[in-house]
């Protein structure tokens, strides 16, 4: 089978194949493997469009017969009860977002998902911002997004960081409640008007005569029809997480248990005293009784023991093949790569305000599971610490974004959207970021209107994109203040000057944010007035 990318790291025969089964089931079918991120995620290419050397046969068998043949064989068949407006695959951070936006401005919207209870999981660290990723946070909630006030509402600490430098580098992060998050986006999500949930696994995309997509199949044989679909897979689209040599196709990270902890030694990480807030709603901004965080460091012993069993690890044992985030380094990684250092923090890290689970931040492994225990008693206070959770390493494929335009939409099939870690990136808050773009394009593209297109000087989150689409990623994509050229002006704090005008004419700010938008510029105007007639003698 050929292919429209010449630079894949890996191909199996059983990409984008079409079904046979049925003569009537045009199809796009989704990789059964793929390419590959390691540790905190691991990606394997995939060149998504290679089926179009197929379409000739694709256009022969067309949707309308899909429903002749239904009704034939079930008398009637409840069509209109099965078409949408958009579908979304994948209740991760960009599905959550993609549909919110999609059902909020009006688009009949299905959300499938694998797990109705796991909508805006936090499989990682539960914690939200950070160096760049503040700004997306600041700039999906000025858009009319919801990640920043559910962080705001579900935050177990909060911290600026790099408060020693400039103000355009300045990056909240907030530690959070990973059940409660989860919770909170999920009965958001659940009571959205024109937002539909439902638990499947979609297998294969429905394409229409002319390149289009126009639904998806699942594993249980239900057909979906849409104008507009968008993929959010994240990492679960052939994933396979490693803890030393054995596999498995679900995720679990690394948790010790706080109450065999000694922190007594530890130094304590205490949130602000002052709280600040992602979102630019004050309905949001409710202060709670913050929670401790702790640093340990690794010792000599941790570095030997890891030196001494490399082998035993999925990419120095040499059995996975894929390429791990360099801004998010295994411990293994952080031990050969930076060898002359003598220790690295380590961050204890609470998951909720009433379970025992403590994230072990910056020990991530894929060692196998009879040395992680060992290896944790080596830290610093957690001599006597039980382990909760294995640490992991994840492997899943990624679809190259350079086949999709700055919309997000792909170039070859019209009104297929991708979004969030099937792109290629890492982090709720790159997820977040192009599942509203997504939301937007694909609602729009459902009502026939021009899809909008964020360019690198307006925001992180169109450097963001114009990164993935541009550029030919090799390896886990974060968002970094580096990589945006126009950073010094793209701070947290005029996010909303810069796009909550975007958001309120594409219909995502309701009236009383757009009252609250144009009251806090009349502020700001009045200030500069006032600041130009002041003199100081």
């Amino acid at each position: 089978m050929t292919t429209s990318t010449g630079h894949l790291c890996r191909l199996t025969r059983h990409h984008f194949s079409f079904s046979s089964s049925s003569p009537y089931r045009p199809s796009f079918h989704l990789p059964t493997r793929p390419l590959r991120y390691y540790s905190v995620g691991t990606v394997r290419r995939i060149a998504i469009l290679s089926i179009l050397n197929n379409l000739p046969r694709l256009r022969n068998s067309s949707v309308s017969a899909i429903n002749s043949s239904f009704q034939e064989s079930s008398g009637h068949w409840g069509v209109d009860d099965e078409r949408y407006d958009v579908i979304v695959v994948g209740g991760g951070h960009a599905g959550s977002e993609a549909a919110l936006a999609s059902a909020r401005l009006g688009s009949k919207t299905l959300l499938l998902t694998l797990n109705i209870d796991r909508i805006a999981w936090q499989p990682c660290n539960p914690a939200v911002g950070g160096p760049a990723k503040s700004q997306l946070v600041h700039e999906v909630d000025a858009l009319g997004g919801e990640i920043g006030k559910v962080a705001d509402r579900c935050y177990l600490q909060k911290r600026i960081l790099n408060v020693s430098r400039g103000p355009a580098v300045w990056a909240l992060r907030a530690q959070t409640d990973k059940r409660e998050y989860a919770l909170t986006m999920k009965i958001i999500v659940e009571s959205t008007p024109n937002l539909s949930i439902r638990e499947a696994m979609v297998t294969d995309i429905l394409l229409g005569k002319n390149d289009n997509v126009e639904g998806v199949f699942t594993f249980f044989g239900m057909k979906f029809f849409a104008p507009s679909v968008i993929l959010t897979t994240g990492t679960f689209m052939s994933g396979k997480i490693w803890v030393g040599r054995t596999s498995m196709s679900a995720g679990r990270a690394a948790r010790v248990d706080c109450r065999t902890v000694d922190f007594s030694g530890l130094e304590p990480q205490l949130g602000d005293e002052e709280v600040s807030w992602f979102s630019f709603d004050p309905d949001f901004h409710i202060e709670r009784e913050q929670m401790c965080c702790y640093l340990t460091r690794t010792t000599k012993i941790t570095h030997q023991l890891i030196k001494d069993n490399l082998n035993e690890t999925p990419t120095y044992g040499g059995w996975v093949e894929a390429k791990g985030p360099r801004y998010c380094p295994s411990i293994e990684d952080k031990i050969v790569r930076f060898e002359d250092k003598e220790s690295h923090q380590i961050f204890l890290e609470p998951e909720g305000r009433n379970v025992p689970e403590l994230y072990v931040q910056g020990f991530s492994t894929g060692l196998p599971e009879r040395l992680q225990l060992p290896l944790l008693r080596t830290l610093p206070g957690l001599e006597n610490c039980s382990m909760l959770r294995p640490a992991y390493a994840v492997e899943y494929d990624y679809l190259p974004a350079h086949q999709c335009f700055r919309s997000l939409m792909t170039k070859k099939i019209e009104g297929l959207f991708f979004s969030g870690q099937i792109n290629g990136t890492t982090g709720y808050e790159e997820a977040a970021a192009q599942g509203i773009i997504s939301g937007i394009n694909a609602a729009r593209h459902s009502d026939g209107k021009p899809l909008i297109v964020l360019e690198r000087e307006s925001s992180y989150i169109g450097t963001l994109i114009d990164d993935l689409v541009t550029k030919d990623l090799r390896e886990p994509y974060r968002m970094l203040t580096s990589r945006s050229e126009h950073r010094l002006l793209l701070r947290s704090d005029n996010a909303d000057s810069r796009l909550t005008p975007l958001g309120r004419e594409v219909g995502l700010i309701d009236d009383r944010r757009w009252k609250m938008y144009q009251d806090k510029q009349a502020r700001i105007e009045d200030e500069k007035r006032r600041l130009k007639t002041v003199r100081i003698s």
